[in-house]
């Protein structure tokens, strides 16, 4: 099966960059192609087609190869609620929790489960492309990897490793990780791939050089550094965003255990919008609205909020006319009370809310995971889309004034007597343009313009196909990817 996999030196070093613009490339082309990722650790993920959970990188290549994202193309998520456990999702489904000395002995059976989805992909695609997972340095990771090498081992791909030349010492990571690779992996890795290059190319010439001399594979092209470039931030919050005149502020927490914070790209995109991200420590700046992110620990994110002087700030934020937004289980720290009976996301007990909307929340064990589309409950209740991926189940009176009407199913979310405190389970809500706009006036904001959040990606995605066009030497890679030697076309010897 034609298959390519994309490693990198470090964490950050461009894989996924490099694994979208190859996907949009194959399917411009005209190949069906499909991505995949043996193994994720993420706290942004999305919902798929087939009612499961993956990664959210995935589900930007899955746009980026014109495909609806399906749980295949990440079998196996690992979602942190602890310095040292995350829950295990395979194919999927959440199937335990696990420490991280429990899941090193629990790999071969995850192993079966990426197998088991490659296969399945590689019955229905024409190309595969893999994205890795950290780095393949990693010698205390090495046995039984699924993430990176190991895979490739087990499936027989070869490999492009990618670095960021913006950190520094990038010939130092790429013939570094060279080294301490075992002969065979070493074979497998057919050359590199050189990121977020600014200047005159020209000025590297010496030290590719060098690189090609002293291991014997070929740089396949330089990147740049794009700049204005938007594409969704798999792991780490993206506070990146053009400076805007007496922009509309919006302030987010971020807390221990963030999630999908992927929701406010739309807002940080958005021409009249500034976001800012409070990080633990800092004094968080007046705002016109405070949104509650998704939570994957929603009890220990409230200690947090507790201990940092949330509660008084959202109050006086509040008696100052502003408005406060609570997203999944941000919406749950609206409440009154939050109940985890079963020790689903720490130790079993319960947890006071802030007490900003009438409702508690009872953790239950089933995860609720969907694809909808609602009306929200404002102005001219505009259409919107959204994605559910929650643990809760939340009741009470304040239920009666909801801010969501499913097209199928039950009302969702609250808003509050006084109209100013407000939540939902539906991720995504600013991504849909008149959605967001209504948000934005119920917020204060007193003409939003609209923003296509979509084609904001879609450009984004198409900028980095044509910049991998301009950039690298794609026949030698696609002949990489069927299996054929590249090297002496690309390098020939002296």
């Amino acid at each position: 099966m034609p298959t390519l996999m994309i490693q990198g030196a470090t964490s950050d070093a461009g894989k996924s960059v490099l694994a979208t613009g190859l996907c949009r490339w194959l399917k411009r082309g005209g190949y069906k192609v499909a991505p995949f990722k043996p193994q994720n650790m993420a706290l942004n993920s999305a919902v798929t087609i087939d009612g499961g959970e993956i990664g959210r990188a995935q589900a930007v290549q899955a746009q980026a190869a014109g495909l609806d994202p399906v749980s295949d193309m990440n079998p196996v998520l690992l979602k942190p609620n602890s310095e040292t456990g995350a829950q295990v999702i395979i194919q999927g489904q959440a199937v335990t929790e696990m420490e991280a000395r429990a899941y090193h002995a629990y790999k071969p059976l995850a192993l079966k489960a990426v197998l088991e989805s490659y296969g399945r992909l590689a019955a229905q695609y024409e190309h595969i492309i893999v994205e890795g997972a950290g780095s393949p340095a990693e010698i205390n990771l090495r046995e039984g990897d699924i993430a990176n090498m190991g895979f490739a081992e087990a499936v027989d791909c070869p490999v492009i490793l990618v670095a960021d030349i913006e950190k520094g010492g990038v010939f130092a990571h790429l013939a570094g990780t060279l080294m301490v690779l075992s002969p065979s992996e070493k074979a497998r890795i057919k050359g590199f791939v050189i990121n977020r290059f600014r200047g005159d190319v020209s000025i590297l010439k010496p030290g590719l050089d060098w690189l090609y001399a002293y291991t014997g594979k070929p740089v396949f092209g330089v990147l740049p550094y794009l700049l204005g470039f938007h594409l969704e931030a798999e792991d780490a919050v993206d506070s990146r965003q053009a400076p805007k005149e007496n922009p509309f502020r919006v302030v987010v927490p971020i807390t221990p255990r963030i999630s999908n914070h992927t929701d406010f790209d739309p807002l940080r995109l958005h021409p009249q919008v500034e976001v800012i991200f409070a990080r633990p420590g800092e004094k968080p700046p007046a705002a016109d609205l405070y949104i509650l992110a998704g939570s994957k620990s929603v009890r220990t994110d409230l200690a947090f909020l507790a201990q940092n002087g949330w509660s008084e700030i959202l109050k006086r934020h509040l008696r100052y006319g502003g408005k406060v937004l609570g997203i999944c289980g941000g919406y749950q720290m609206l409440g009154q009370m939050v109940h985890d009976p079963l020790g689903l996301e720490s130790q079993p007990g319960s947890s006071l809310g802030l007490g900003l909307l009438d409702l508690e929340t009872t953790l239950e064990p089933e995860k609720r995971l969907d694809n909808l589309e609602a009306r929200l409950l404002l102005d001219e209740e505009p259409l919107v889309k959204g994605y559910e991926i929650h643990a809760g189940v939340t009741f009470g009176p304040g239920l009666a004034r909801p801010l969501i009407a499913r097209l199928n199913g039950p009302h969702d979310g609250a808003i509050s007597p006084d109209n100013q405190v407000a939540g939902t389970y539906l991720h995504g809500l600013f991504e849909s343009p008149k959605g967001a706009q209504a948000l934005l006036r119920w917020a204060g904001l007193v003409e939003p313009l609209e923003l296509d959040y979509f084609q904001l990606k879609e450009d984004g995605i198409n900028l980095l196909a044509d910049t991998l066009a301009q950039n690298l030497d794609l026949a030698a890679i696609f002949r990489v990817l069927n299996g054929q030697n590249a090297y002496d076309a690309l390098n020939p010897k002296p």
